[in-house]
């Protein structure tokens, strides 16, 4: 089971509690908003906090996707007024977790659990790369370096 499949919390109360924890923790920027290409829509959060841009690119299904139309069972069709809610609740579920993430990990962060870049290295944008962040751009090169490089134990000292 999703994390807040059941949810109640609307998609604008979600991102209104982002953009709230975000100011609590100290981000002096906020922009949000959507959009279409060739890898589907996606919702988009991006705020400043300790001299770093971050953005956090949220997937976003189709109304007219299949399981939005069929039942859990994938049995029968649904109405359109049903296949309607099907897909707003999944909407409102990716809402809360994305807050609940951006949440978890400026929690860490001041907890000293871990750092800021740590925390959030993925989703930094890097500067010069025509808005590309760390996790888009390192990604290949990660798959690359176990296809091609040696690997390092787990464990240092650990045997391989």
């Amino acid at each position: 089971m999703r994390y807040a499949s059941e949810t109640s919390v609307s998609v604008a109360k979600s991102k209104n509690e982002i953009e709230t924890v975000l100011r609590r923790y100290g981000a002096d920027q906020f922009v949000q908003g959507w959009g279409s290409d060739s890898n589907g829509h996606r919702a988009v959060i991006g705020f400043c906090a300790v001299g770093r841009q971050v953005r956090f690119e949220l997937p976003l299904l189709e109304k007219e996707a299949n399981e939005f139309w069929r039942t859990p069972a994938g049995r029968r069709r649904r109405n359109a007024a049903d296949a309607e809610k099907a897909w707003e609740q999944a909407c409102r579920q990716r809402w809360r977790a994305l807050a609940l993430v951006v949440k978890a990990k400026l929690e860490a962060v001041e907890t000293g659990i871990t750092t800021f870049e740590e925390e959030f290295l993925a989703h930094i944008v890097i500067p010069g790369k025509g808005g590309e962040t760390i996790g888009k751009w390192i990604v290949p090169h990660i798959e690359a370096a176990y296809v091609h490089g040696r690997v390092l134990p787990l464990l240092p000292g650990a045997p391989k």
